[in-house]
Order: structure tokens, then sequence, then C-alpha cells
């Protein structure tokens, strides 16, 4: 079911998306709702209501560059200090 959305952007930004969608082949509605769809699509389930509200503050204060692996830091500080 469709549903009627207003939405308040500046002229300029509007000229430019109804060019886009029009070489694209594509009302500017599609557009925004292929937009909605994607950034909702990927969303992990967070389970932040078990987190104190210290934890939720400083939840994604530290950016590294490298990928950590949680669950591998785990085991080895686990088999550190449990052993083997």
């Amino acid at each position: 079911m469709n549903t009627k959305l207003t939405l308040t952007i500046e002229e300029e930004i509007i000229k430019v998306a109804k060019s886009y969608a029009k070489e694209h082949g594509q009302s500017l509605s599609e557009i925004v709702e292929n937009y909605f769809k994607l950034i909702t699509a990927h969303k992990p389930e967070e389970k932040t209501e078990q987190l104190s509200p210290r934890v939720k503050k400083l939840r994604g204060i530290i950016k590294t560059s490298e990928t950590i692996d949680e669950k591998k830091i785990l085991m080895e500080e686990l088999e550190r200090k449990y052993g083997t």
C-alpha cells in the first residue's frame, strides 16, 4: 500500500534530484523509496536495552582502521586465563 509523504527539501536539491531521476528513468518517489529501503535493509538488531546508560554513552567513540574480531580475542583471553 502506498502512502503519501510530504518532505521539506531545498529547492535546488529538488531540481537536481528531479534531473537525476529523469536521466535514470525513475520518479523522484521511486528514488526516495529505494533510498529508504537501502538505509533500513541492513540495520543490525541492537540489544541496547541490556546496556547501562554509561555504556550507551560511550558506545562508538573509539574509531579504528583495523577490523577487530571480538570473539577471537575473548577466546584467546579465556585460554590464557584458564589454559586448555
